[in-house]
């Protein structure tokens, strides 16, 4: 292996210790960071993940507060219940679990909740503060690649960046912050002709496909940065049971300069992420509060 291994676990740490010391100072202050997590349905995987969010927020001195709705919830119940949240001001953050059932329009639960509060940084109206350069929240899993790359001290300004993937959730933010901080940005999706071409000019390859073997070697150019920001549980050969990214880990490791590993790379970036969007919301909350009262003496 000559690559690199950037370590998001061990950053993840890091970012927590960090957030925790921002908790406490609001917890003594009065304000204690809450985050809301709605789970819809009886996805396992979907459980694990908010299970693994509500242990993150315990951890550091965040408050969790936890809807686990069936799966036949109408639309209007869930709509109602961000509502609530939205006027709780114990609640600083808001997320719900996604894929949300097929009967239920994403788009418009998304849309009911507060952008004050959308830590996920899936509102629409935040989308467009990001695209326009004035993000109130980053979401988490693009935030989480920035601050690895930043960790790893690989400069971005001019480099040539190649996202893989074009979702709401990860390409489409990723490639924003990876132009805002100054990358020539290219961004593949399923559509595009001939991927290991664009592929192998890039300085930096972001892959967030869900799809083992997406990044072979031969696709990556010499001394690259790879962010492997797939996972995909495999159901069947020697390593089934096994999560796996979009790269050939094993073999890009020989060519690439630097990589991230399925797992312990991107994911718990995603958490800790999660975890400052709160922590960043309760603290602006407190601000407020504090100017508002300032002017009422």
């Amino acid at each position: 292996m000559s690559a690199t291994l950037i370590d998001g676990a061990a950053l993840a740490r890091q970012v927590r210790t960090e957030v925790a010391e921002r908790a406490r100072a609001l917890t003594e202050a009065g304000v204690q960071p809450g985050l809301a997590v709605l789970l819809v349905g009886d996805s396992a995987a979907s459980a694990v993940y908010v299970r693994n969010k509500i242990k993150a927020c315990e951890e550091v001195g965040i408050r969790s507060f936890h809807d686990h709705l069936p799966a036949d919830t109408p639309q209007e119940v869930l709509s109602a219940r961000v509502r609530e949240l939205n006027a709780d001001p114990a609640v600083h953050g808001i997320l719900v679990q996604l894929p949300l059932p097929p009967r239920i329009d994403t788009a418009a639960v998304l849309a009911a909740i507060d952008p004050d509060k959308d830590v996920d940084g899936l509102h629409v109206l935040n989308a467009g503060a990001l695209a326009s350069g004035a993000p109130r929240f980053r979401p988490c899993t693009p935030y989480g690649v920035m601050r690895l790359l930043e960790h790893a001290g690989v400069a971005l300004r001019g480099a040539h960046a190649v996202v893989v993937g074009a979702s709401n959730l990860v390409g489409k933010p990723a490639a924003l912050l990876l132009l805002q901080a100054g990358a020539t940005v290219t961004i593949c999706n399923s559509k595009t002709r001939d991927l290991a071409a664009h592929v192998r000019q890039a300085d930096i390859v972001v892959s967030a496909v869900g799809k083992p073997g997406t990044i072979r070697a031969d696709m990556v150019k010499p001394g690259a940065v790879v962010i492997d920001v797939g996972t995909t549980r495999l159901a069947e050969g020697p390593r089934a049971g096994k999560l796996a990214g979009d790269v050939d880990f094993d073999a890009v490791c020989e060519v690439a300069g630097a990589i991230t590993p399925v797992p312990g790379g991107v994911g718990p970036m995603t958490i800790a992420m999660l975890l400052v969007n709160t922590v960043e919301s309760a603290e602006r909350a407190d601000d407020l509060q504090r100017r508002r009262q300032a002017h009422l003496r």
